[in-house]
C-alpha cells in the first residue's frame, strides 16, 4: 500500500512554533478518526519557513484531505 505525505506550510518568523503546534492538533486528530497510521512531525526548512506532516496510506487520503484541508502532499519514502 502508497503512503502520502500531507503537508501544512507555515511562513515567517513564528513558523517553526506554528507547524509544532499544528502537529498536535494532527496527533488529535488521528486519536479521534483511529486512522491506520501515526505518523507525523514537524520540519524546520529555513528561519522563515517550516512544515507539519501527516502521513497517510492512500486508501485514507481523500477524507483526511478533505476534512484537514493540507497545503500540497507527496509520496512518503521513509
Amino acid at each position: 500500500m502508497r503512503q502520502l505525505k500531507l503537508i501544512w506550510d507555515f511562513r515567517g518568523p513564528d513558523a517553526l512554533k506554528i507547524a509544532e503546534h499544528h502537529v498536535i492538533h494532527l496527533k488529535e486528530y488521528i486519536t479521534l478518526q483511529n486512522t491506520n497510521l501515526n505518523i507525523t512531525g514537524y520540519q524546520e526548512l529555513s528561519p522563515m519557513h517550516s512544515i507539519a506532516f501527516m502521513v497517510v496510506d492512500e486508501i485514507e487520503m481523500k477524507p483526511i484531505r478533505d476534512a484537514l484541508k493540507p497545503h500540497r502532499g507527496q509520496i512518503y519514502n521513509p
